[in-house]
């Protein structure tokens, strides 16, 4: 196996991710995306074949590495002696289970041979968890998942949804919560995270992370990447209702370029508190009160 291991040297539990998330990348691209092709090259006549994903987002299907013991945990051996013998899906979803199987492996040997304590196990675990098994999204149970919370979040809230941009609309500008203190607002950023961990990007279903920037559609109340979505923090500004690109969203445009001081957008910028910030648009007021 050539790229399984390569000379990635991940030293803390936010690097283990970042190298889990990648091989997890690749491997969902060769069962989905470029399904056609790892279906040609897991050929039953050949010896025992594996499926790697790679730190750089790519996948591979190999033989398993010669030494032994290898340098990394190697993943299920023998993939495309099973591919004639089952339906595909079927196939597919068993590949994928064990895929999920040696993403986890090779996650905690890094753990290991890194000597992370409890803690570091227990955040990468956190964040390994916050993400759709490769099970999950070959069998879409991932988006059904999504699509229950995202309909029983907006039916609990809408009327409070409404109320809350009454009150906020006539906001100068954008405002962090005041620091709260003590056990309750420890309490209540663990909550925060844990809420903004179970958010899925309604265009590539990832969760939501702290260093990226989210908007929320004001139509379907989906939230999404705003490089998904090509909206900037700047852009986004001067929105004042913002629709995502959904096709039953065709008949309204995608977006307003005038802001208006009755509406409110809401975003989530890259914030270590995990803070949600209802962003209200007050130039038209700012000009009123300068004349």
């Amino acid at each position: 196996m050539e790229g399984g291991a390569a000379d990635y040297n991940p030293r803390t539990p936010e690097d283990v991710f970042r190298d889990f998330r990648s091989r997890r990348a690749g491997m969902i691209k060769a069962l989905t995306t470029d399904v056609e092709k790892f279906y040609q090259q897991c050929d039953p006549e050949k010896e025992n074949l594996c499926l790697y994903g790679l730190p750089n987002e790519t996948w591979e299907v190999n033989l398993p590495a010669e030494e032994v013991p290898a340098e990394l945990p190697e993943p299920a051996l023998g993939i495309n002696f099973a591919r004639d013998g089952m339906a595909e899906k079927d196939w597919l979803s068993l590949v994928a289970v064990h895929s999920d199987a040696w993403l986890l492996s090779v996650a905690f040997y890094f753990g290991a041979r890194f000597g992370f304590d409890k803690e570091a196990r227990k955040r990468l675990f956190h964040m390994i968890n916050g993400l759709p098994t490769i099970y999950e999204v070959v069998t879409g149970t991932s988006r059904k998942q999504s699509k229950e919370r995202t309909n029983n979040s907006s039916k609990s809230n809408k009327s409070g949804l409404k109320n809350s941009r009454q009150s906020e609309s006539y906001t100068k500008a954008s405002k962090t919560p005041p620091p709260k203190d003590g056990a309750e607002s420890e309490g209540e950023d663990n909550e925060d995270m844990e809420e903004h961990g179970n958010t899925l990007c309604g265009a590539c279903g990832d969760n939501y992370a702290t260093d990226e920037f989210w908007i929320c559609c004001d139509v379907c109340e989906k939230w999404y990447h705003g490089k998904c979505v090509k909206i900037t923090p700047a852009r986004a500004e001067h929105i004042k209702q913002y629709k995502c690109p959904e096709p039953h969203h065709a008949a309204h445009s995608s977006e307003s370029t005038e802001a208006d001081p009755t509406t409110v957008s809401r975003i989530i910028v890259p914030s270590t508190c995990h803070q949600e910030f209802h962003i209200a648009h007050a130039g038209k007021r700012q000009s009123q009160i300068t004349t």
